[in-house]
């Protein structure tokens, strides 16, 4: 017949298959957490950049792609078409004001300028011409009026005489008209005359005043190609850098062609040039950081163009160390235009991980592990942005790129 078992075997059994259970359970999850390590994706800590989020002022800024300008420059243009006839400078030198850059052909201007003082000297020869004949004229006209004053005595005497004798009888009615139509007659003439002197006078004042404003022409007319005589030989309006400069010896120019330029050295200002979406958010006086190779530069809007090109607007900015030895001409740099500040928010390092301003995911860093979640975020001024929601201080963000793992909920950082 059967024996019952002892329950001290039992209990043995019992705690061998507890125990087989235990390092099953404990050998299954240890498989479940190896295969999770190798599942899911990791990223070395080294390849990432953290930036913690704190409370900090920030600045709206617009970006700009800007060009150092000289703040003075001039250029110098062809006085009328010509060709160059010999050059003398080369451009990049440094230049003194009134310096000869370049000479240009003047054999048509002093050609033009000859005949021009031609012309003035006949202007002059028909002017004294002029007042000669008028003076000989007026000569002429008083000599004849006083020989008619004397017959104008003369035939008042014989009038008054023939009038005593008509009364006695001793001169016909016939004479005694006679003698009063010659006084008649004698007056008339000596009026004309008189009138004739006037009327000379004011033609001849008429031709000379014709004459002299002829010359006042020609006089201007030299001064003008005296002046294109004298641009023919280019010099440097001022002291500073030659830029540019037609350079070939020979060479045709037209009239208003640019000839050489001259910018005043280490006297700079910035150009900038953006997207004409941001030129509602601009003002003159905005402040403005131009940055170069690490270097910033505090700056001041002058000046917004109001021509809008290819949806582009261009703006003028003052620099506060405008002689700074760091700046070039036609050096290129990259301009901030801060539009608003923002004191005391909640920043974070700006990365390549944002990309402008709204909701936007960002990787959350905590116990080793970075959690994907959804930032608000506002300003930026290029350096900072504003975390308007879905963080708080202390909070760690993965700032750099994020598109190797976008589309993942969490990731392992590995150290």
């Amino acid at each position: 017949m059967d024996q019952a078992l002892d329950p001290r075997f039992l209990l043995h059994r019992r705690r061998l298959r507890m125990l087989a259970g235990m390092l099953l359970l404990a050998s299954l999850a240890g498989a479940a957490w190896g295969v999770n390590r190798v599942l899911r994706p990791s990223v070395d800590a080294s390849d990432l950049i953290v930036a913690t989020v704190r409370q900090g002022d920030v600045a709206n800024t617009v970006s700009a792609a800007g060009i150092v300008i000289p703040v003075h420059e001039e250029v110098v243009a062809s006085p009328a078409a010509s060709r160059v006839a010999k050059v003398h400078a080369k451009p990049g030198q440094k230049v003194a004001k009134g310096e000869l850059l370049l000479e240009l052909d003047d054999r048509e201007i002093r050609l033009a300028l000859d005949a021009l003082q031609e012309q003035l000297a006949q202007q002059e020869n028909r002017v004294a011409a002029l007042a000669v004949e008028h003076d000989q004229k007026r000569k002429q006209l008083t000599s004849s009026i006083e020989l008619l004053e004397l017959d104008l005595l003369s035939a008042r005497a014989r009038h008054e005489r023939n009038q005593k004798l008509r009364v006695s009888g001793l001169v016909s009615g016939e004479d005694l008209l006679g003698a009063e139509l010659a006084v008649k007659r004698t007056e008339i003439q000596l009026r004309q005359h008189k009138e004739q002197i006037v009327d000379t006078g004011r033609a001849t004042a008429g031709s000379i005043d014709a004459a002299n404003l002829q010359q006042a022409i020609l006089h201007k007319q030299i001064a003008q190609q005296e002046r294109l005589l004298a641009q023919a030989r280019v010099a440097a309006p001022f002291s500073g850098m030659l830029t540019s400069l037609v350079q070939e010896e020979g060479s045709s120019v037209g009239a208003g062609q640019l000839l050489a330029r001259v910018s005043e050295l280490n006297n700079y200002r910035v150009e900038a040039t953006l997207s004409d979406f941001h030129a509602r958010l601009l003002a003159p006086g905005q402040a403005v950081r131009v940055e170069q190779n690490g270097e910033v530069l505090a700056g001041r809007v002058h000046t917004i163009l109001p021509e809008i090109q290819n949806g582009t607007v261009k703006l003028l900015v003052d620099l506060a160390q405008p002689h700074n030895p760091l700046l070039r001409n036609k050096m290129r740099v990259d301009v901030n235009i801060v539009t608003a500040h923002k004191k005391n928010v909640l920043v974070l390092e700006s990365g390549s991980a944002f990309n402008g301003s709204g909701r936007q995911p960002a990787f959350l860093v905590a116990d080793g592990m970075a959690r994907k979640t959804t930032l608000q975020l506002g300003s930026s001024d290029g350096k900072l942005v504003e975390v308007v929601a879905g963080a708080r201080a202390g909070d760690r963000f993965i700032v750099s790129d994020t598109k190797a793992f976008a589309q993942q909920d969490s990731i392992r950082i590995s150290r």
